[in-house]
């Protein structure tokens, strides 16, 4: 039997990793020595291995414990998943090698191929592998659909031609409606897969080349959609509440994406809330969400009353339900 350090070393994870596995009963050791030790046997490292699994499928840990209660989640199941996964990415690399052996072969030869064609390709393919995992690209039509592709073109030069007539952003609500259908749609309403794409929009020229959508359209658009948002919200709260969103929106609202991701982070590092980073993490989201909607019982139940009732408000909600429960526990509500 192993202890818990050599599990976790074997892992590649921590020990308060395991630990909190344990405390949440997704994997509860088999034994314990006489010292008080957990120990894990052959069955124990049988369902890590499922776990990890599902991980890297982007499950989380709540989704991870009702999936492995079904008595269809064997060891054998998810292994075949995992071997098709991996013959999705060598039948990737197999038509990349063909496609870069027959530009070998019309170099060898003095023909001169479109190259410049080939190197577009080539960096877009590599652009999107640097953020997304080869089964996230499935879920991305974007990166693989003419059809969702052509969408795409239509609506960033509608919202192109919306910028060069001086359309206010107030007054793009049509525009702004169009691209959360689309965004929810082609990322299968996956709020983590639209802040990559996000994050990879801003970071990367080239893809602000590629797709037309350049950081000035970027922020017209996030205006658009804040609108819209607001425009819901009002049917909810009062008018100093309403003014209270608008100013969050236009100061701090670019600060939400950033501490997704740290907390995103924090929780793949270690998912245990009884430590100081996750403590100093849910007081940055304490504040920076009492700043959107203030400190009143009532305010909050009307927001929370909004985003319940209005699923246009919940398409890319940055924060699920585990991780709310995790900064809720590390504040220790």
């Amino acid at each position: 039997m192993l202890k818990v350090g050599e599990l976790a070393q074997k892992a590649g994870l921590t020990v308060r990793t395991l630990h909190h596995y344990d405390s949440i009963g997704l994997l509860r050791p088999s034994a314990r020595s006489d010292a008080g030790y957990r120990l894990y046997d052959h069955q124990d490292v049988v369902r890590l291995h499922q776990i990890q699994a599902l991980r890297r499928f982007g499950m989380a840990l709540t989704e991870i414990g009702a999936f492995l209660a079904n008595p269809e989640a064997s060891p054998l199941s998810i292994v075949g998943q995992q071997i098709a996964a991996l013959d999705r990415q060598i039948e990737e690399a197999g038509r990349m090698r063909a496609q870069l052996q027959r530009l070998h072969g019309q170099l060898s030869t003095g023909e001169e191929p479109e190259l410049a064609a080939w190197l577009t390709t080539l960096e877009q393919m590599t652009m999107y592998e640097k953020y997304f995992s080869k089964e996230e690209l499935d879920q991305l039509p974007l990166y693989q659909n003419p059809e969702a592709e052509y969408e795409w073109k239509l609506l960033v030069m509608q919202v192109r031609q919306a910028m060069e007539a001086d359309v206010a952003p107030r007054d793009a609500h049509q525009l702004a409606l169009k691209w959360m259908e689309l965004l929810d749609r082609d990322t299968g309403g996956n709020a983590d897969l639209m802040r990559r794409l996000d994050r990879m929009h801003v970071a990367e020229p080239s893809v602000q080349k590629g797709t037309g959508i350049s950081l000035d359209m970027r922020t017209y658009v996030v205006c658009a959609i804040n609108e819209v948002k607001l425009g819901l919200y009002a049917k909810y709260l009062l008018p100093d509440e309403l003014a209270q969103m608008r100013r969050h929106f236009e100061t701090r609202g670019q600060e939400w994406p950033g501490l997704v991701e740290q907390i995103k982070t924090q929780m793949r590092a270690d998912p245990s809330p009884n430590n100081p980073a996750a403590r100093a993490l849910s007081a940055k989201w304490m504040a920076l969400f009492h700043d959107m909607v203030g400190s009143r019982p009532e305010t909050i139940q009307r927001f929370r009353t909004a985003t319940e009732s209005e699923p246009i408000l919940r398409i890319g909600r940055a924060m699920n339900d585990e991780m709310i429960a995790f900064l809720r526990a590390a504040d220790g509500r």
